[in-house]
């Protein structure tokens, strides 16, 4: 495939030290900035047949590759396509959320594909996202914390309420920093709700600082 052969032609030694480094050494890196990446990967996304279905296939082939860049190009084509996503999608990107999981994927995930997904077929979120609220997964937990990241106004509120209360007693970073994140961006369209919030329940000091960024 071209755009596997034009990445490993544009890799660099030193950039993929930092970027391991920074990525805790989870994964490999061929090195390329998101610029540059960005770039090399323009004429590929272009091509992609605006009438054609996702191609899952594609994403499973860049997922299965050694290198980071391709998970961030398989989710830049996802985005892309987002729109074409169908309810039986969900399990497709359970698979990408359990699957080398870090938030450097997972959190582009919760608020665009999830957050497509669940607007457009609202009953995925009782047949899911309330079950992956208490998932052995974190990354699952995470999901179903900030999958409303960009709804703001139409942010179900008892939805937002009972997941964070699923997880409040979960004193991983992860789990502490995605409640805190949720209500931030909730906070900039409903102050009051989550002032409350804060004030009612016993959340970590993690989870404090960061929904109370935007309050007055």
């Amino acid at each position: 495939m071209d755009i596997i052969n034009k990445f490993k032609e544009n890799r660099n030694e030193e950039n993929s030290k930092s970027m391991k480094k920074y990525m805790k050494d989870k994964f490999e890196f061929l090195g390329i900035k998101s610029p540059l990446r960005k770039e090399l990967q323009k004429e590929f996304l272009k091509g992609i047949d605006k009438n054609s279905t996702i191609d899952k296939e594609l994403v499973k082939y860049l997922w299965d590759q050694e290198y980071r860049e391709f998970q961030y190009l398989a989710l830049d084509y996802l985005v892309k396509e987002k729109k074409k996503l169908q309810k039986e999608g969900i399990t497709f990107i359970k698979e990408l959320i359990t699957t080398k999981s870090w938030w450097d994927t997972v959190d582009l995930i919760d608020s665009h594909l999830v957050g497509q997904i669940c607007e457009k077929y609202p009953e995925l979120v009782d047949e899911y996202i309330l079950r992956w609220s208490q998932a052995e997964s974190m990354w699952l937990r995470r999901t179903a914390i900030l999958y409303q990241l960009k709804y703001k106004e139409k942010t179900n509120k008892e939805v937002l309420e009972r997941v964070i209360k699923d997880n409040i007693e979960d004193k991983r970073f992860f789990i502490q920093k995605a409640i805190g994140w949720s209500l931030r961006e909730y906070s900039k369209v409903n102050k009051e709700w989550v002032r409350d919030f804060i004030s009612n329940n016993n959340l970590s000091s993690l989870s404090i600082r960061e929904g109370s960024k935007y309050l007055d």
